[in-house]
């Protein structure tokens, strides 16, 4: 009889690992990572949204008037707007002068003059938590110029530097300058206390 020889069919070896699955399984990762950092940035705006643009969020004192921001100290609204009171500097003739910086890096311009009864800037004697009923008096001597400085729009990504002179009725007294900027919705008032002289 004749046979033929046989041959046995080769056993089924397994595919040769495909690099296919590696690709997947990162690019899934990384969509992953994106979706999760987009998530979070949602729910930073939405935090902010909830308790409005007019809130200050900065590290150290608040900026209200228990907690008042000193001299170079800067009140940062979640809307992009800061606000940067200078040390006061001796002018000579017992008058000072500090600046109020206004930084615009919000969406859109602003207008930070007088809008109604309220005013944008006060600068007082006496302490942030205290009424104007200080044992000194502080004479803001060029409030008109600072209004008026005040009063032109700020165009998105601008600043706007307003002087302000004061002069105390004695040295070393506490002046507060309280800044309030005016908002179509509303901008809490952020406090200021230095020492003059």
């Amino acid at each position: 009889m004749d046979t033929e020889p046989t041959t046995s069919a080769p056993a089924d070896t397994p595919p040769a690992p495909s690099s296919r699955g590696f690709y997947g399984c990162a690019i899934a990762m990384i969509v992953a990572v994106v979706l999760i950092a987009l998530a979070a940035a949602g729910l930073s705006d939405f935090e902010k949204g909830l308790d409005g643009d007019g809130q200050m969020e900065q590290p150290g004192p608040d900026g209200s008037s228990s907690q008042p921001l000193g001299a170079g100290m800067t009140a940062r609204y979640e809307d992009g707007l800061w606000v940067t009171v200078s040390a006061p500097r001796p002018e000579g003739d017992g008058v000072y002068r500090l600046t109020v910086t206004y930084e615009n890096d919000t969406d859109g311009e602003l207008h930070l003059g007088r809008t109604s009864l309220d005013r944008p800037l006060v600068v007082r004697g006496g302490a942030a938590d205290e009424d104007d009923t200080s044992e000194y008096s502080t004479s803001w001597v060029n409030s008109k110029q600072s209004e008026d400085t005040l009063a032109p729009v700020l165009p998105e990504g601008e600043r706007r530097v307003v002087p302000v002179l004061v002069e105390p009725s004695r040295k070393g007294a506490q002046v507060t300058v309280e800044v309030t900027p005016p908002h179509s919705g509303y901008r809490e008032t952020a406090y200021f206390e230095l020492s003059v002289g």
